[in-house]
């Protein structure tokens, strides 16, 4: 029984360890060329995966698309600010209704509970209900959300598949493939 459990594999839409951690590392190099081609890859993954991608890849796709828009200076302040504003309400939207249990709890407590930043929470209340923050303010959210993606998702997965030498290349797939699956309900 313990072989066949381990025999089981998860089905993901990456192709391995390497191309995930490509994806991970284009996606945060900064260079717009760079980033186009891994947002390219993880519409493929998504083609793949549908509704299955795990959230935090979905959210930092959304929000480093926000980035190589206005860097292309093809939007205009307000067109930028609708885009990462966007962005940013599902971020919050989509992390903190993991943590909704049955009772509707407040989402700055939520956000508190996860370690988002009290004022990304406000941001994203302005952006839902309020008038339109200023383009700089939705840049900084940018930046904050995708520095908490990095860390609480990003760097564990890249954490998790480091592997000890000696190590062969279908054990580091299974641990990717295992690891790579987090998914909002591991957030928690």
């Amino acid at each position: 029984l313990h072989k066949s459990l381990k025999q089981m594999r998860t089905v993901v839409a990456w192709r391995g360890r390497a191309e995930w951690d490509q994806v991970m590392v284009g996606l945060y190099c900064g260079d717009s060329r760079l980033q186009q081609g891994a947002l390219d890859r993880v519409s493929a993954w998504k083609s793949r995966y549908g509704p299955k991608m795990p959230l935090a890849v979905d959210c930092t796709a959304e929000l480093i698309r926000c980035k190589v828009l206005d860097s292309s200076g093809r939007l205009k302040s307000h067109e930028l600010i609708l885009s990462y504003g966007l962005a940013l309400v599902r971020f919050v939207n989509l992390i903190t209704e993991r943590k909704q249990k049955i009772v509707s709890l407040p989402l700055r407590q939520l956000a508190r509970e996860v370690d988002i930043p009290v004022w990304v929470v406000d941001l994203r209340h302005d952006l839902t209900h309020g008038r339109l923050p200023r383009l700089a303010l939705c840049r900084k959210g940018c930046d904050v959300v995708l520095d908490w993606l990095r860390k609480m998702y990003w760097n564990r997965q890249l954490g998790n598949n480091l592997c000890e030498e000696g190590e062969d290349e279908e054990q580091e797939q299974e641990e990717v493939e295992t690891n790579a699956e987090l998914d909002s309900d591991a957030w928690e």
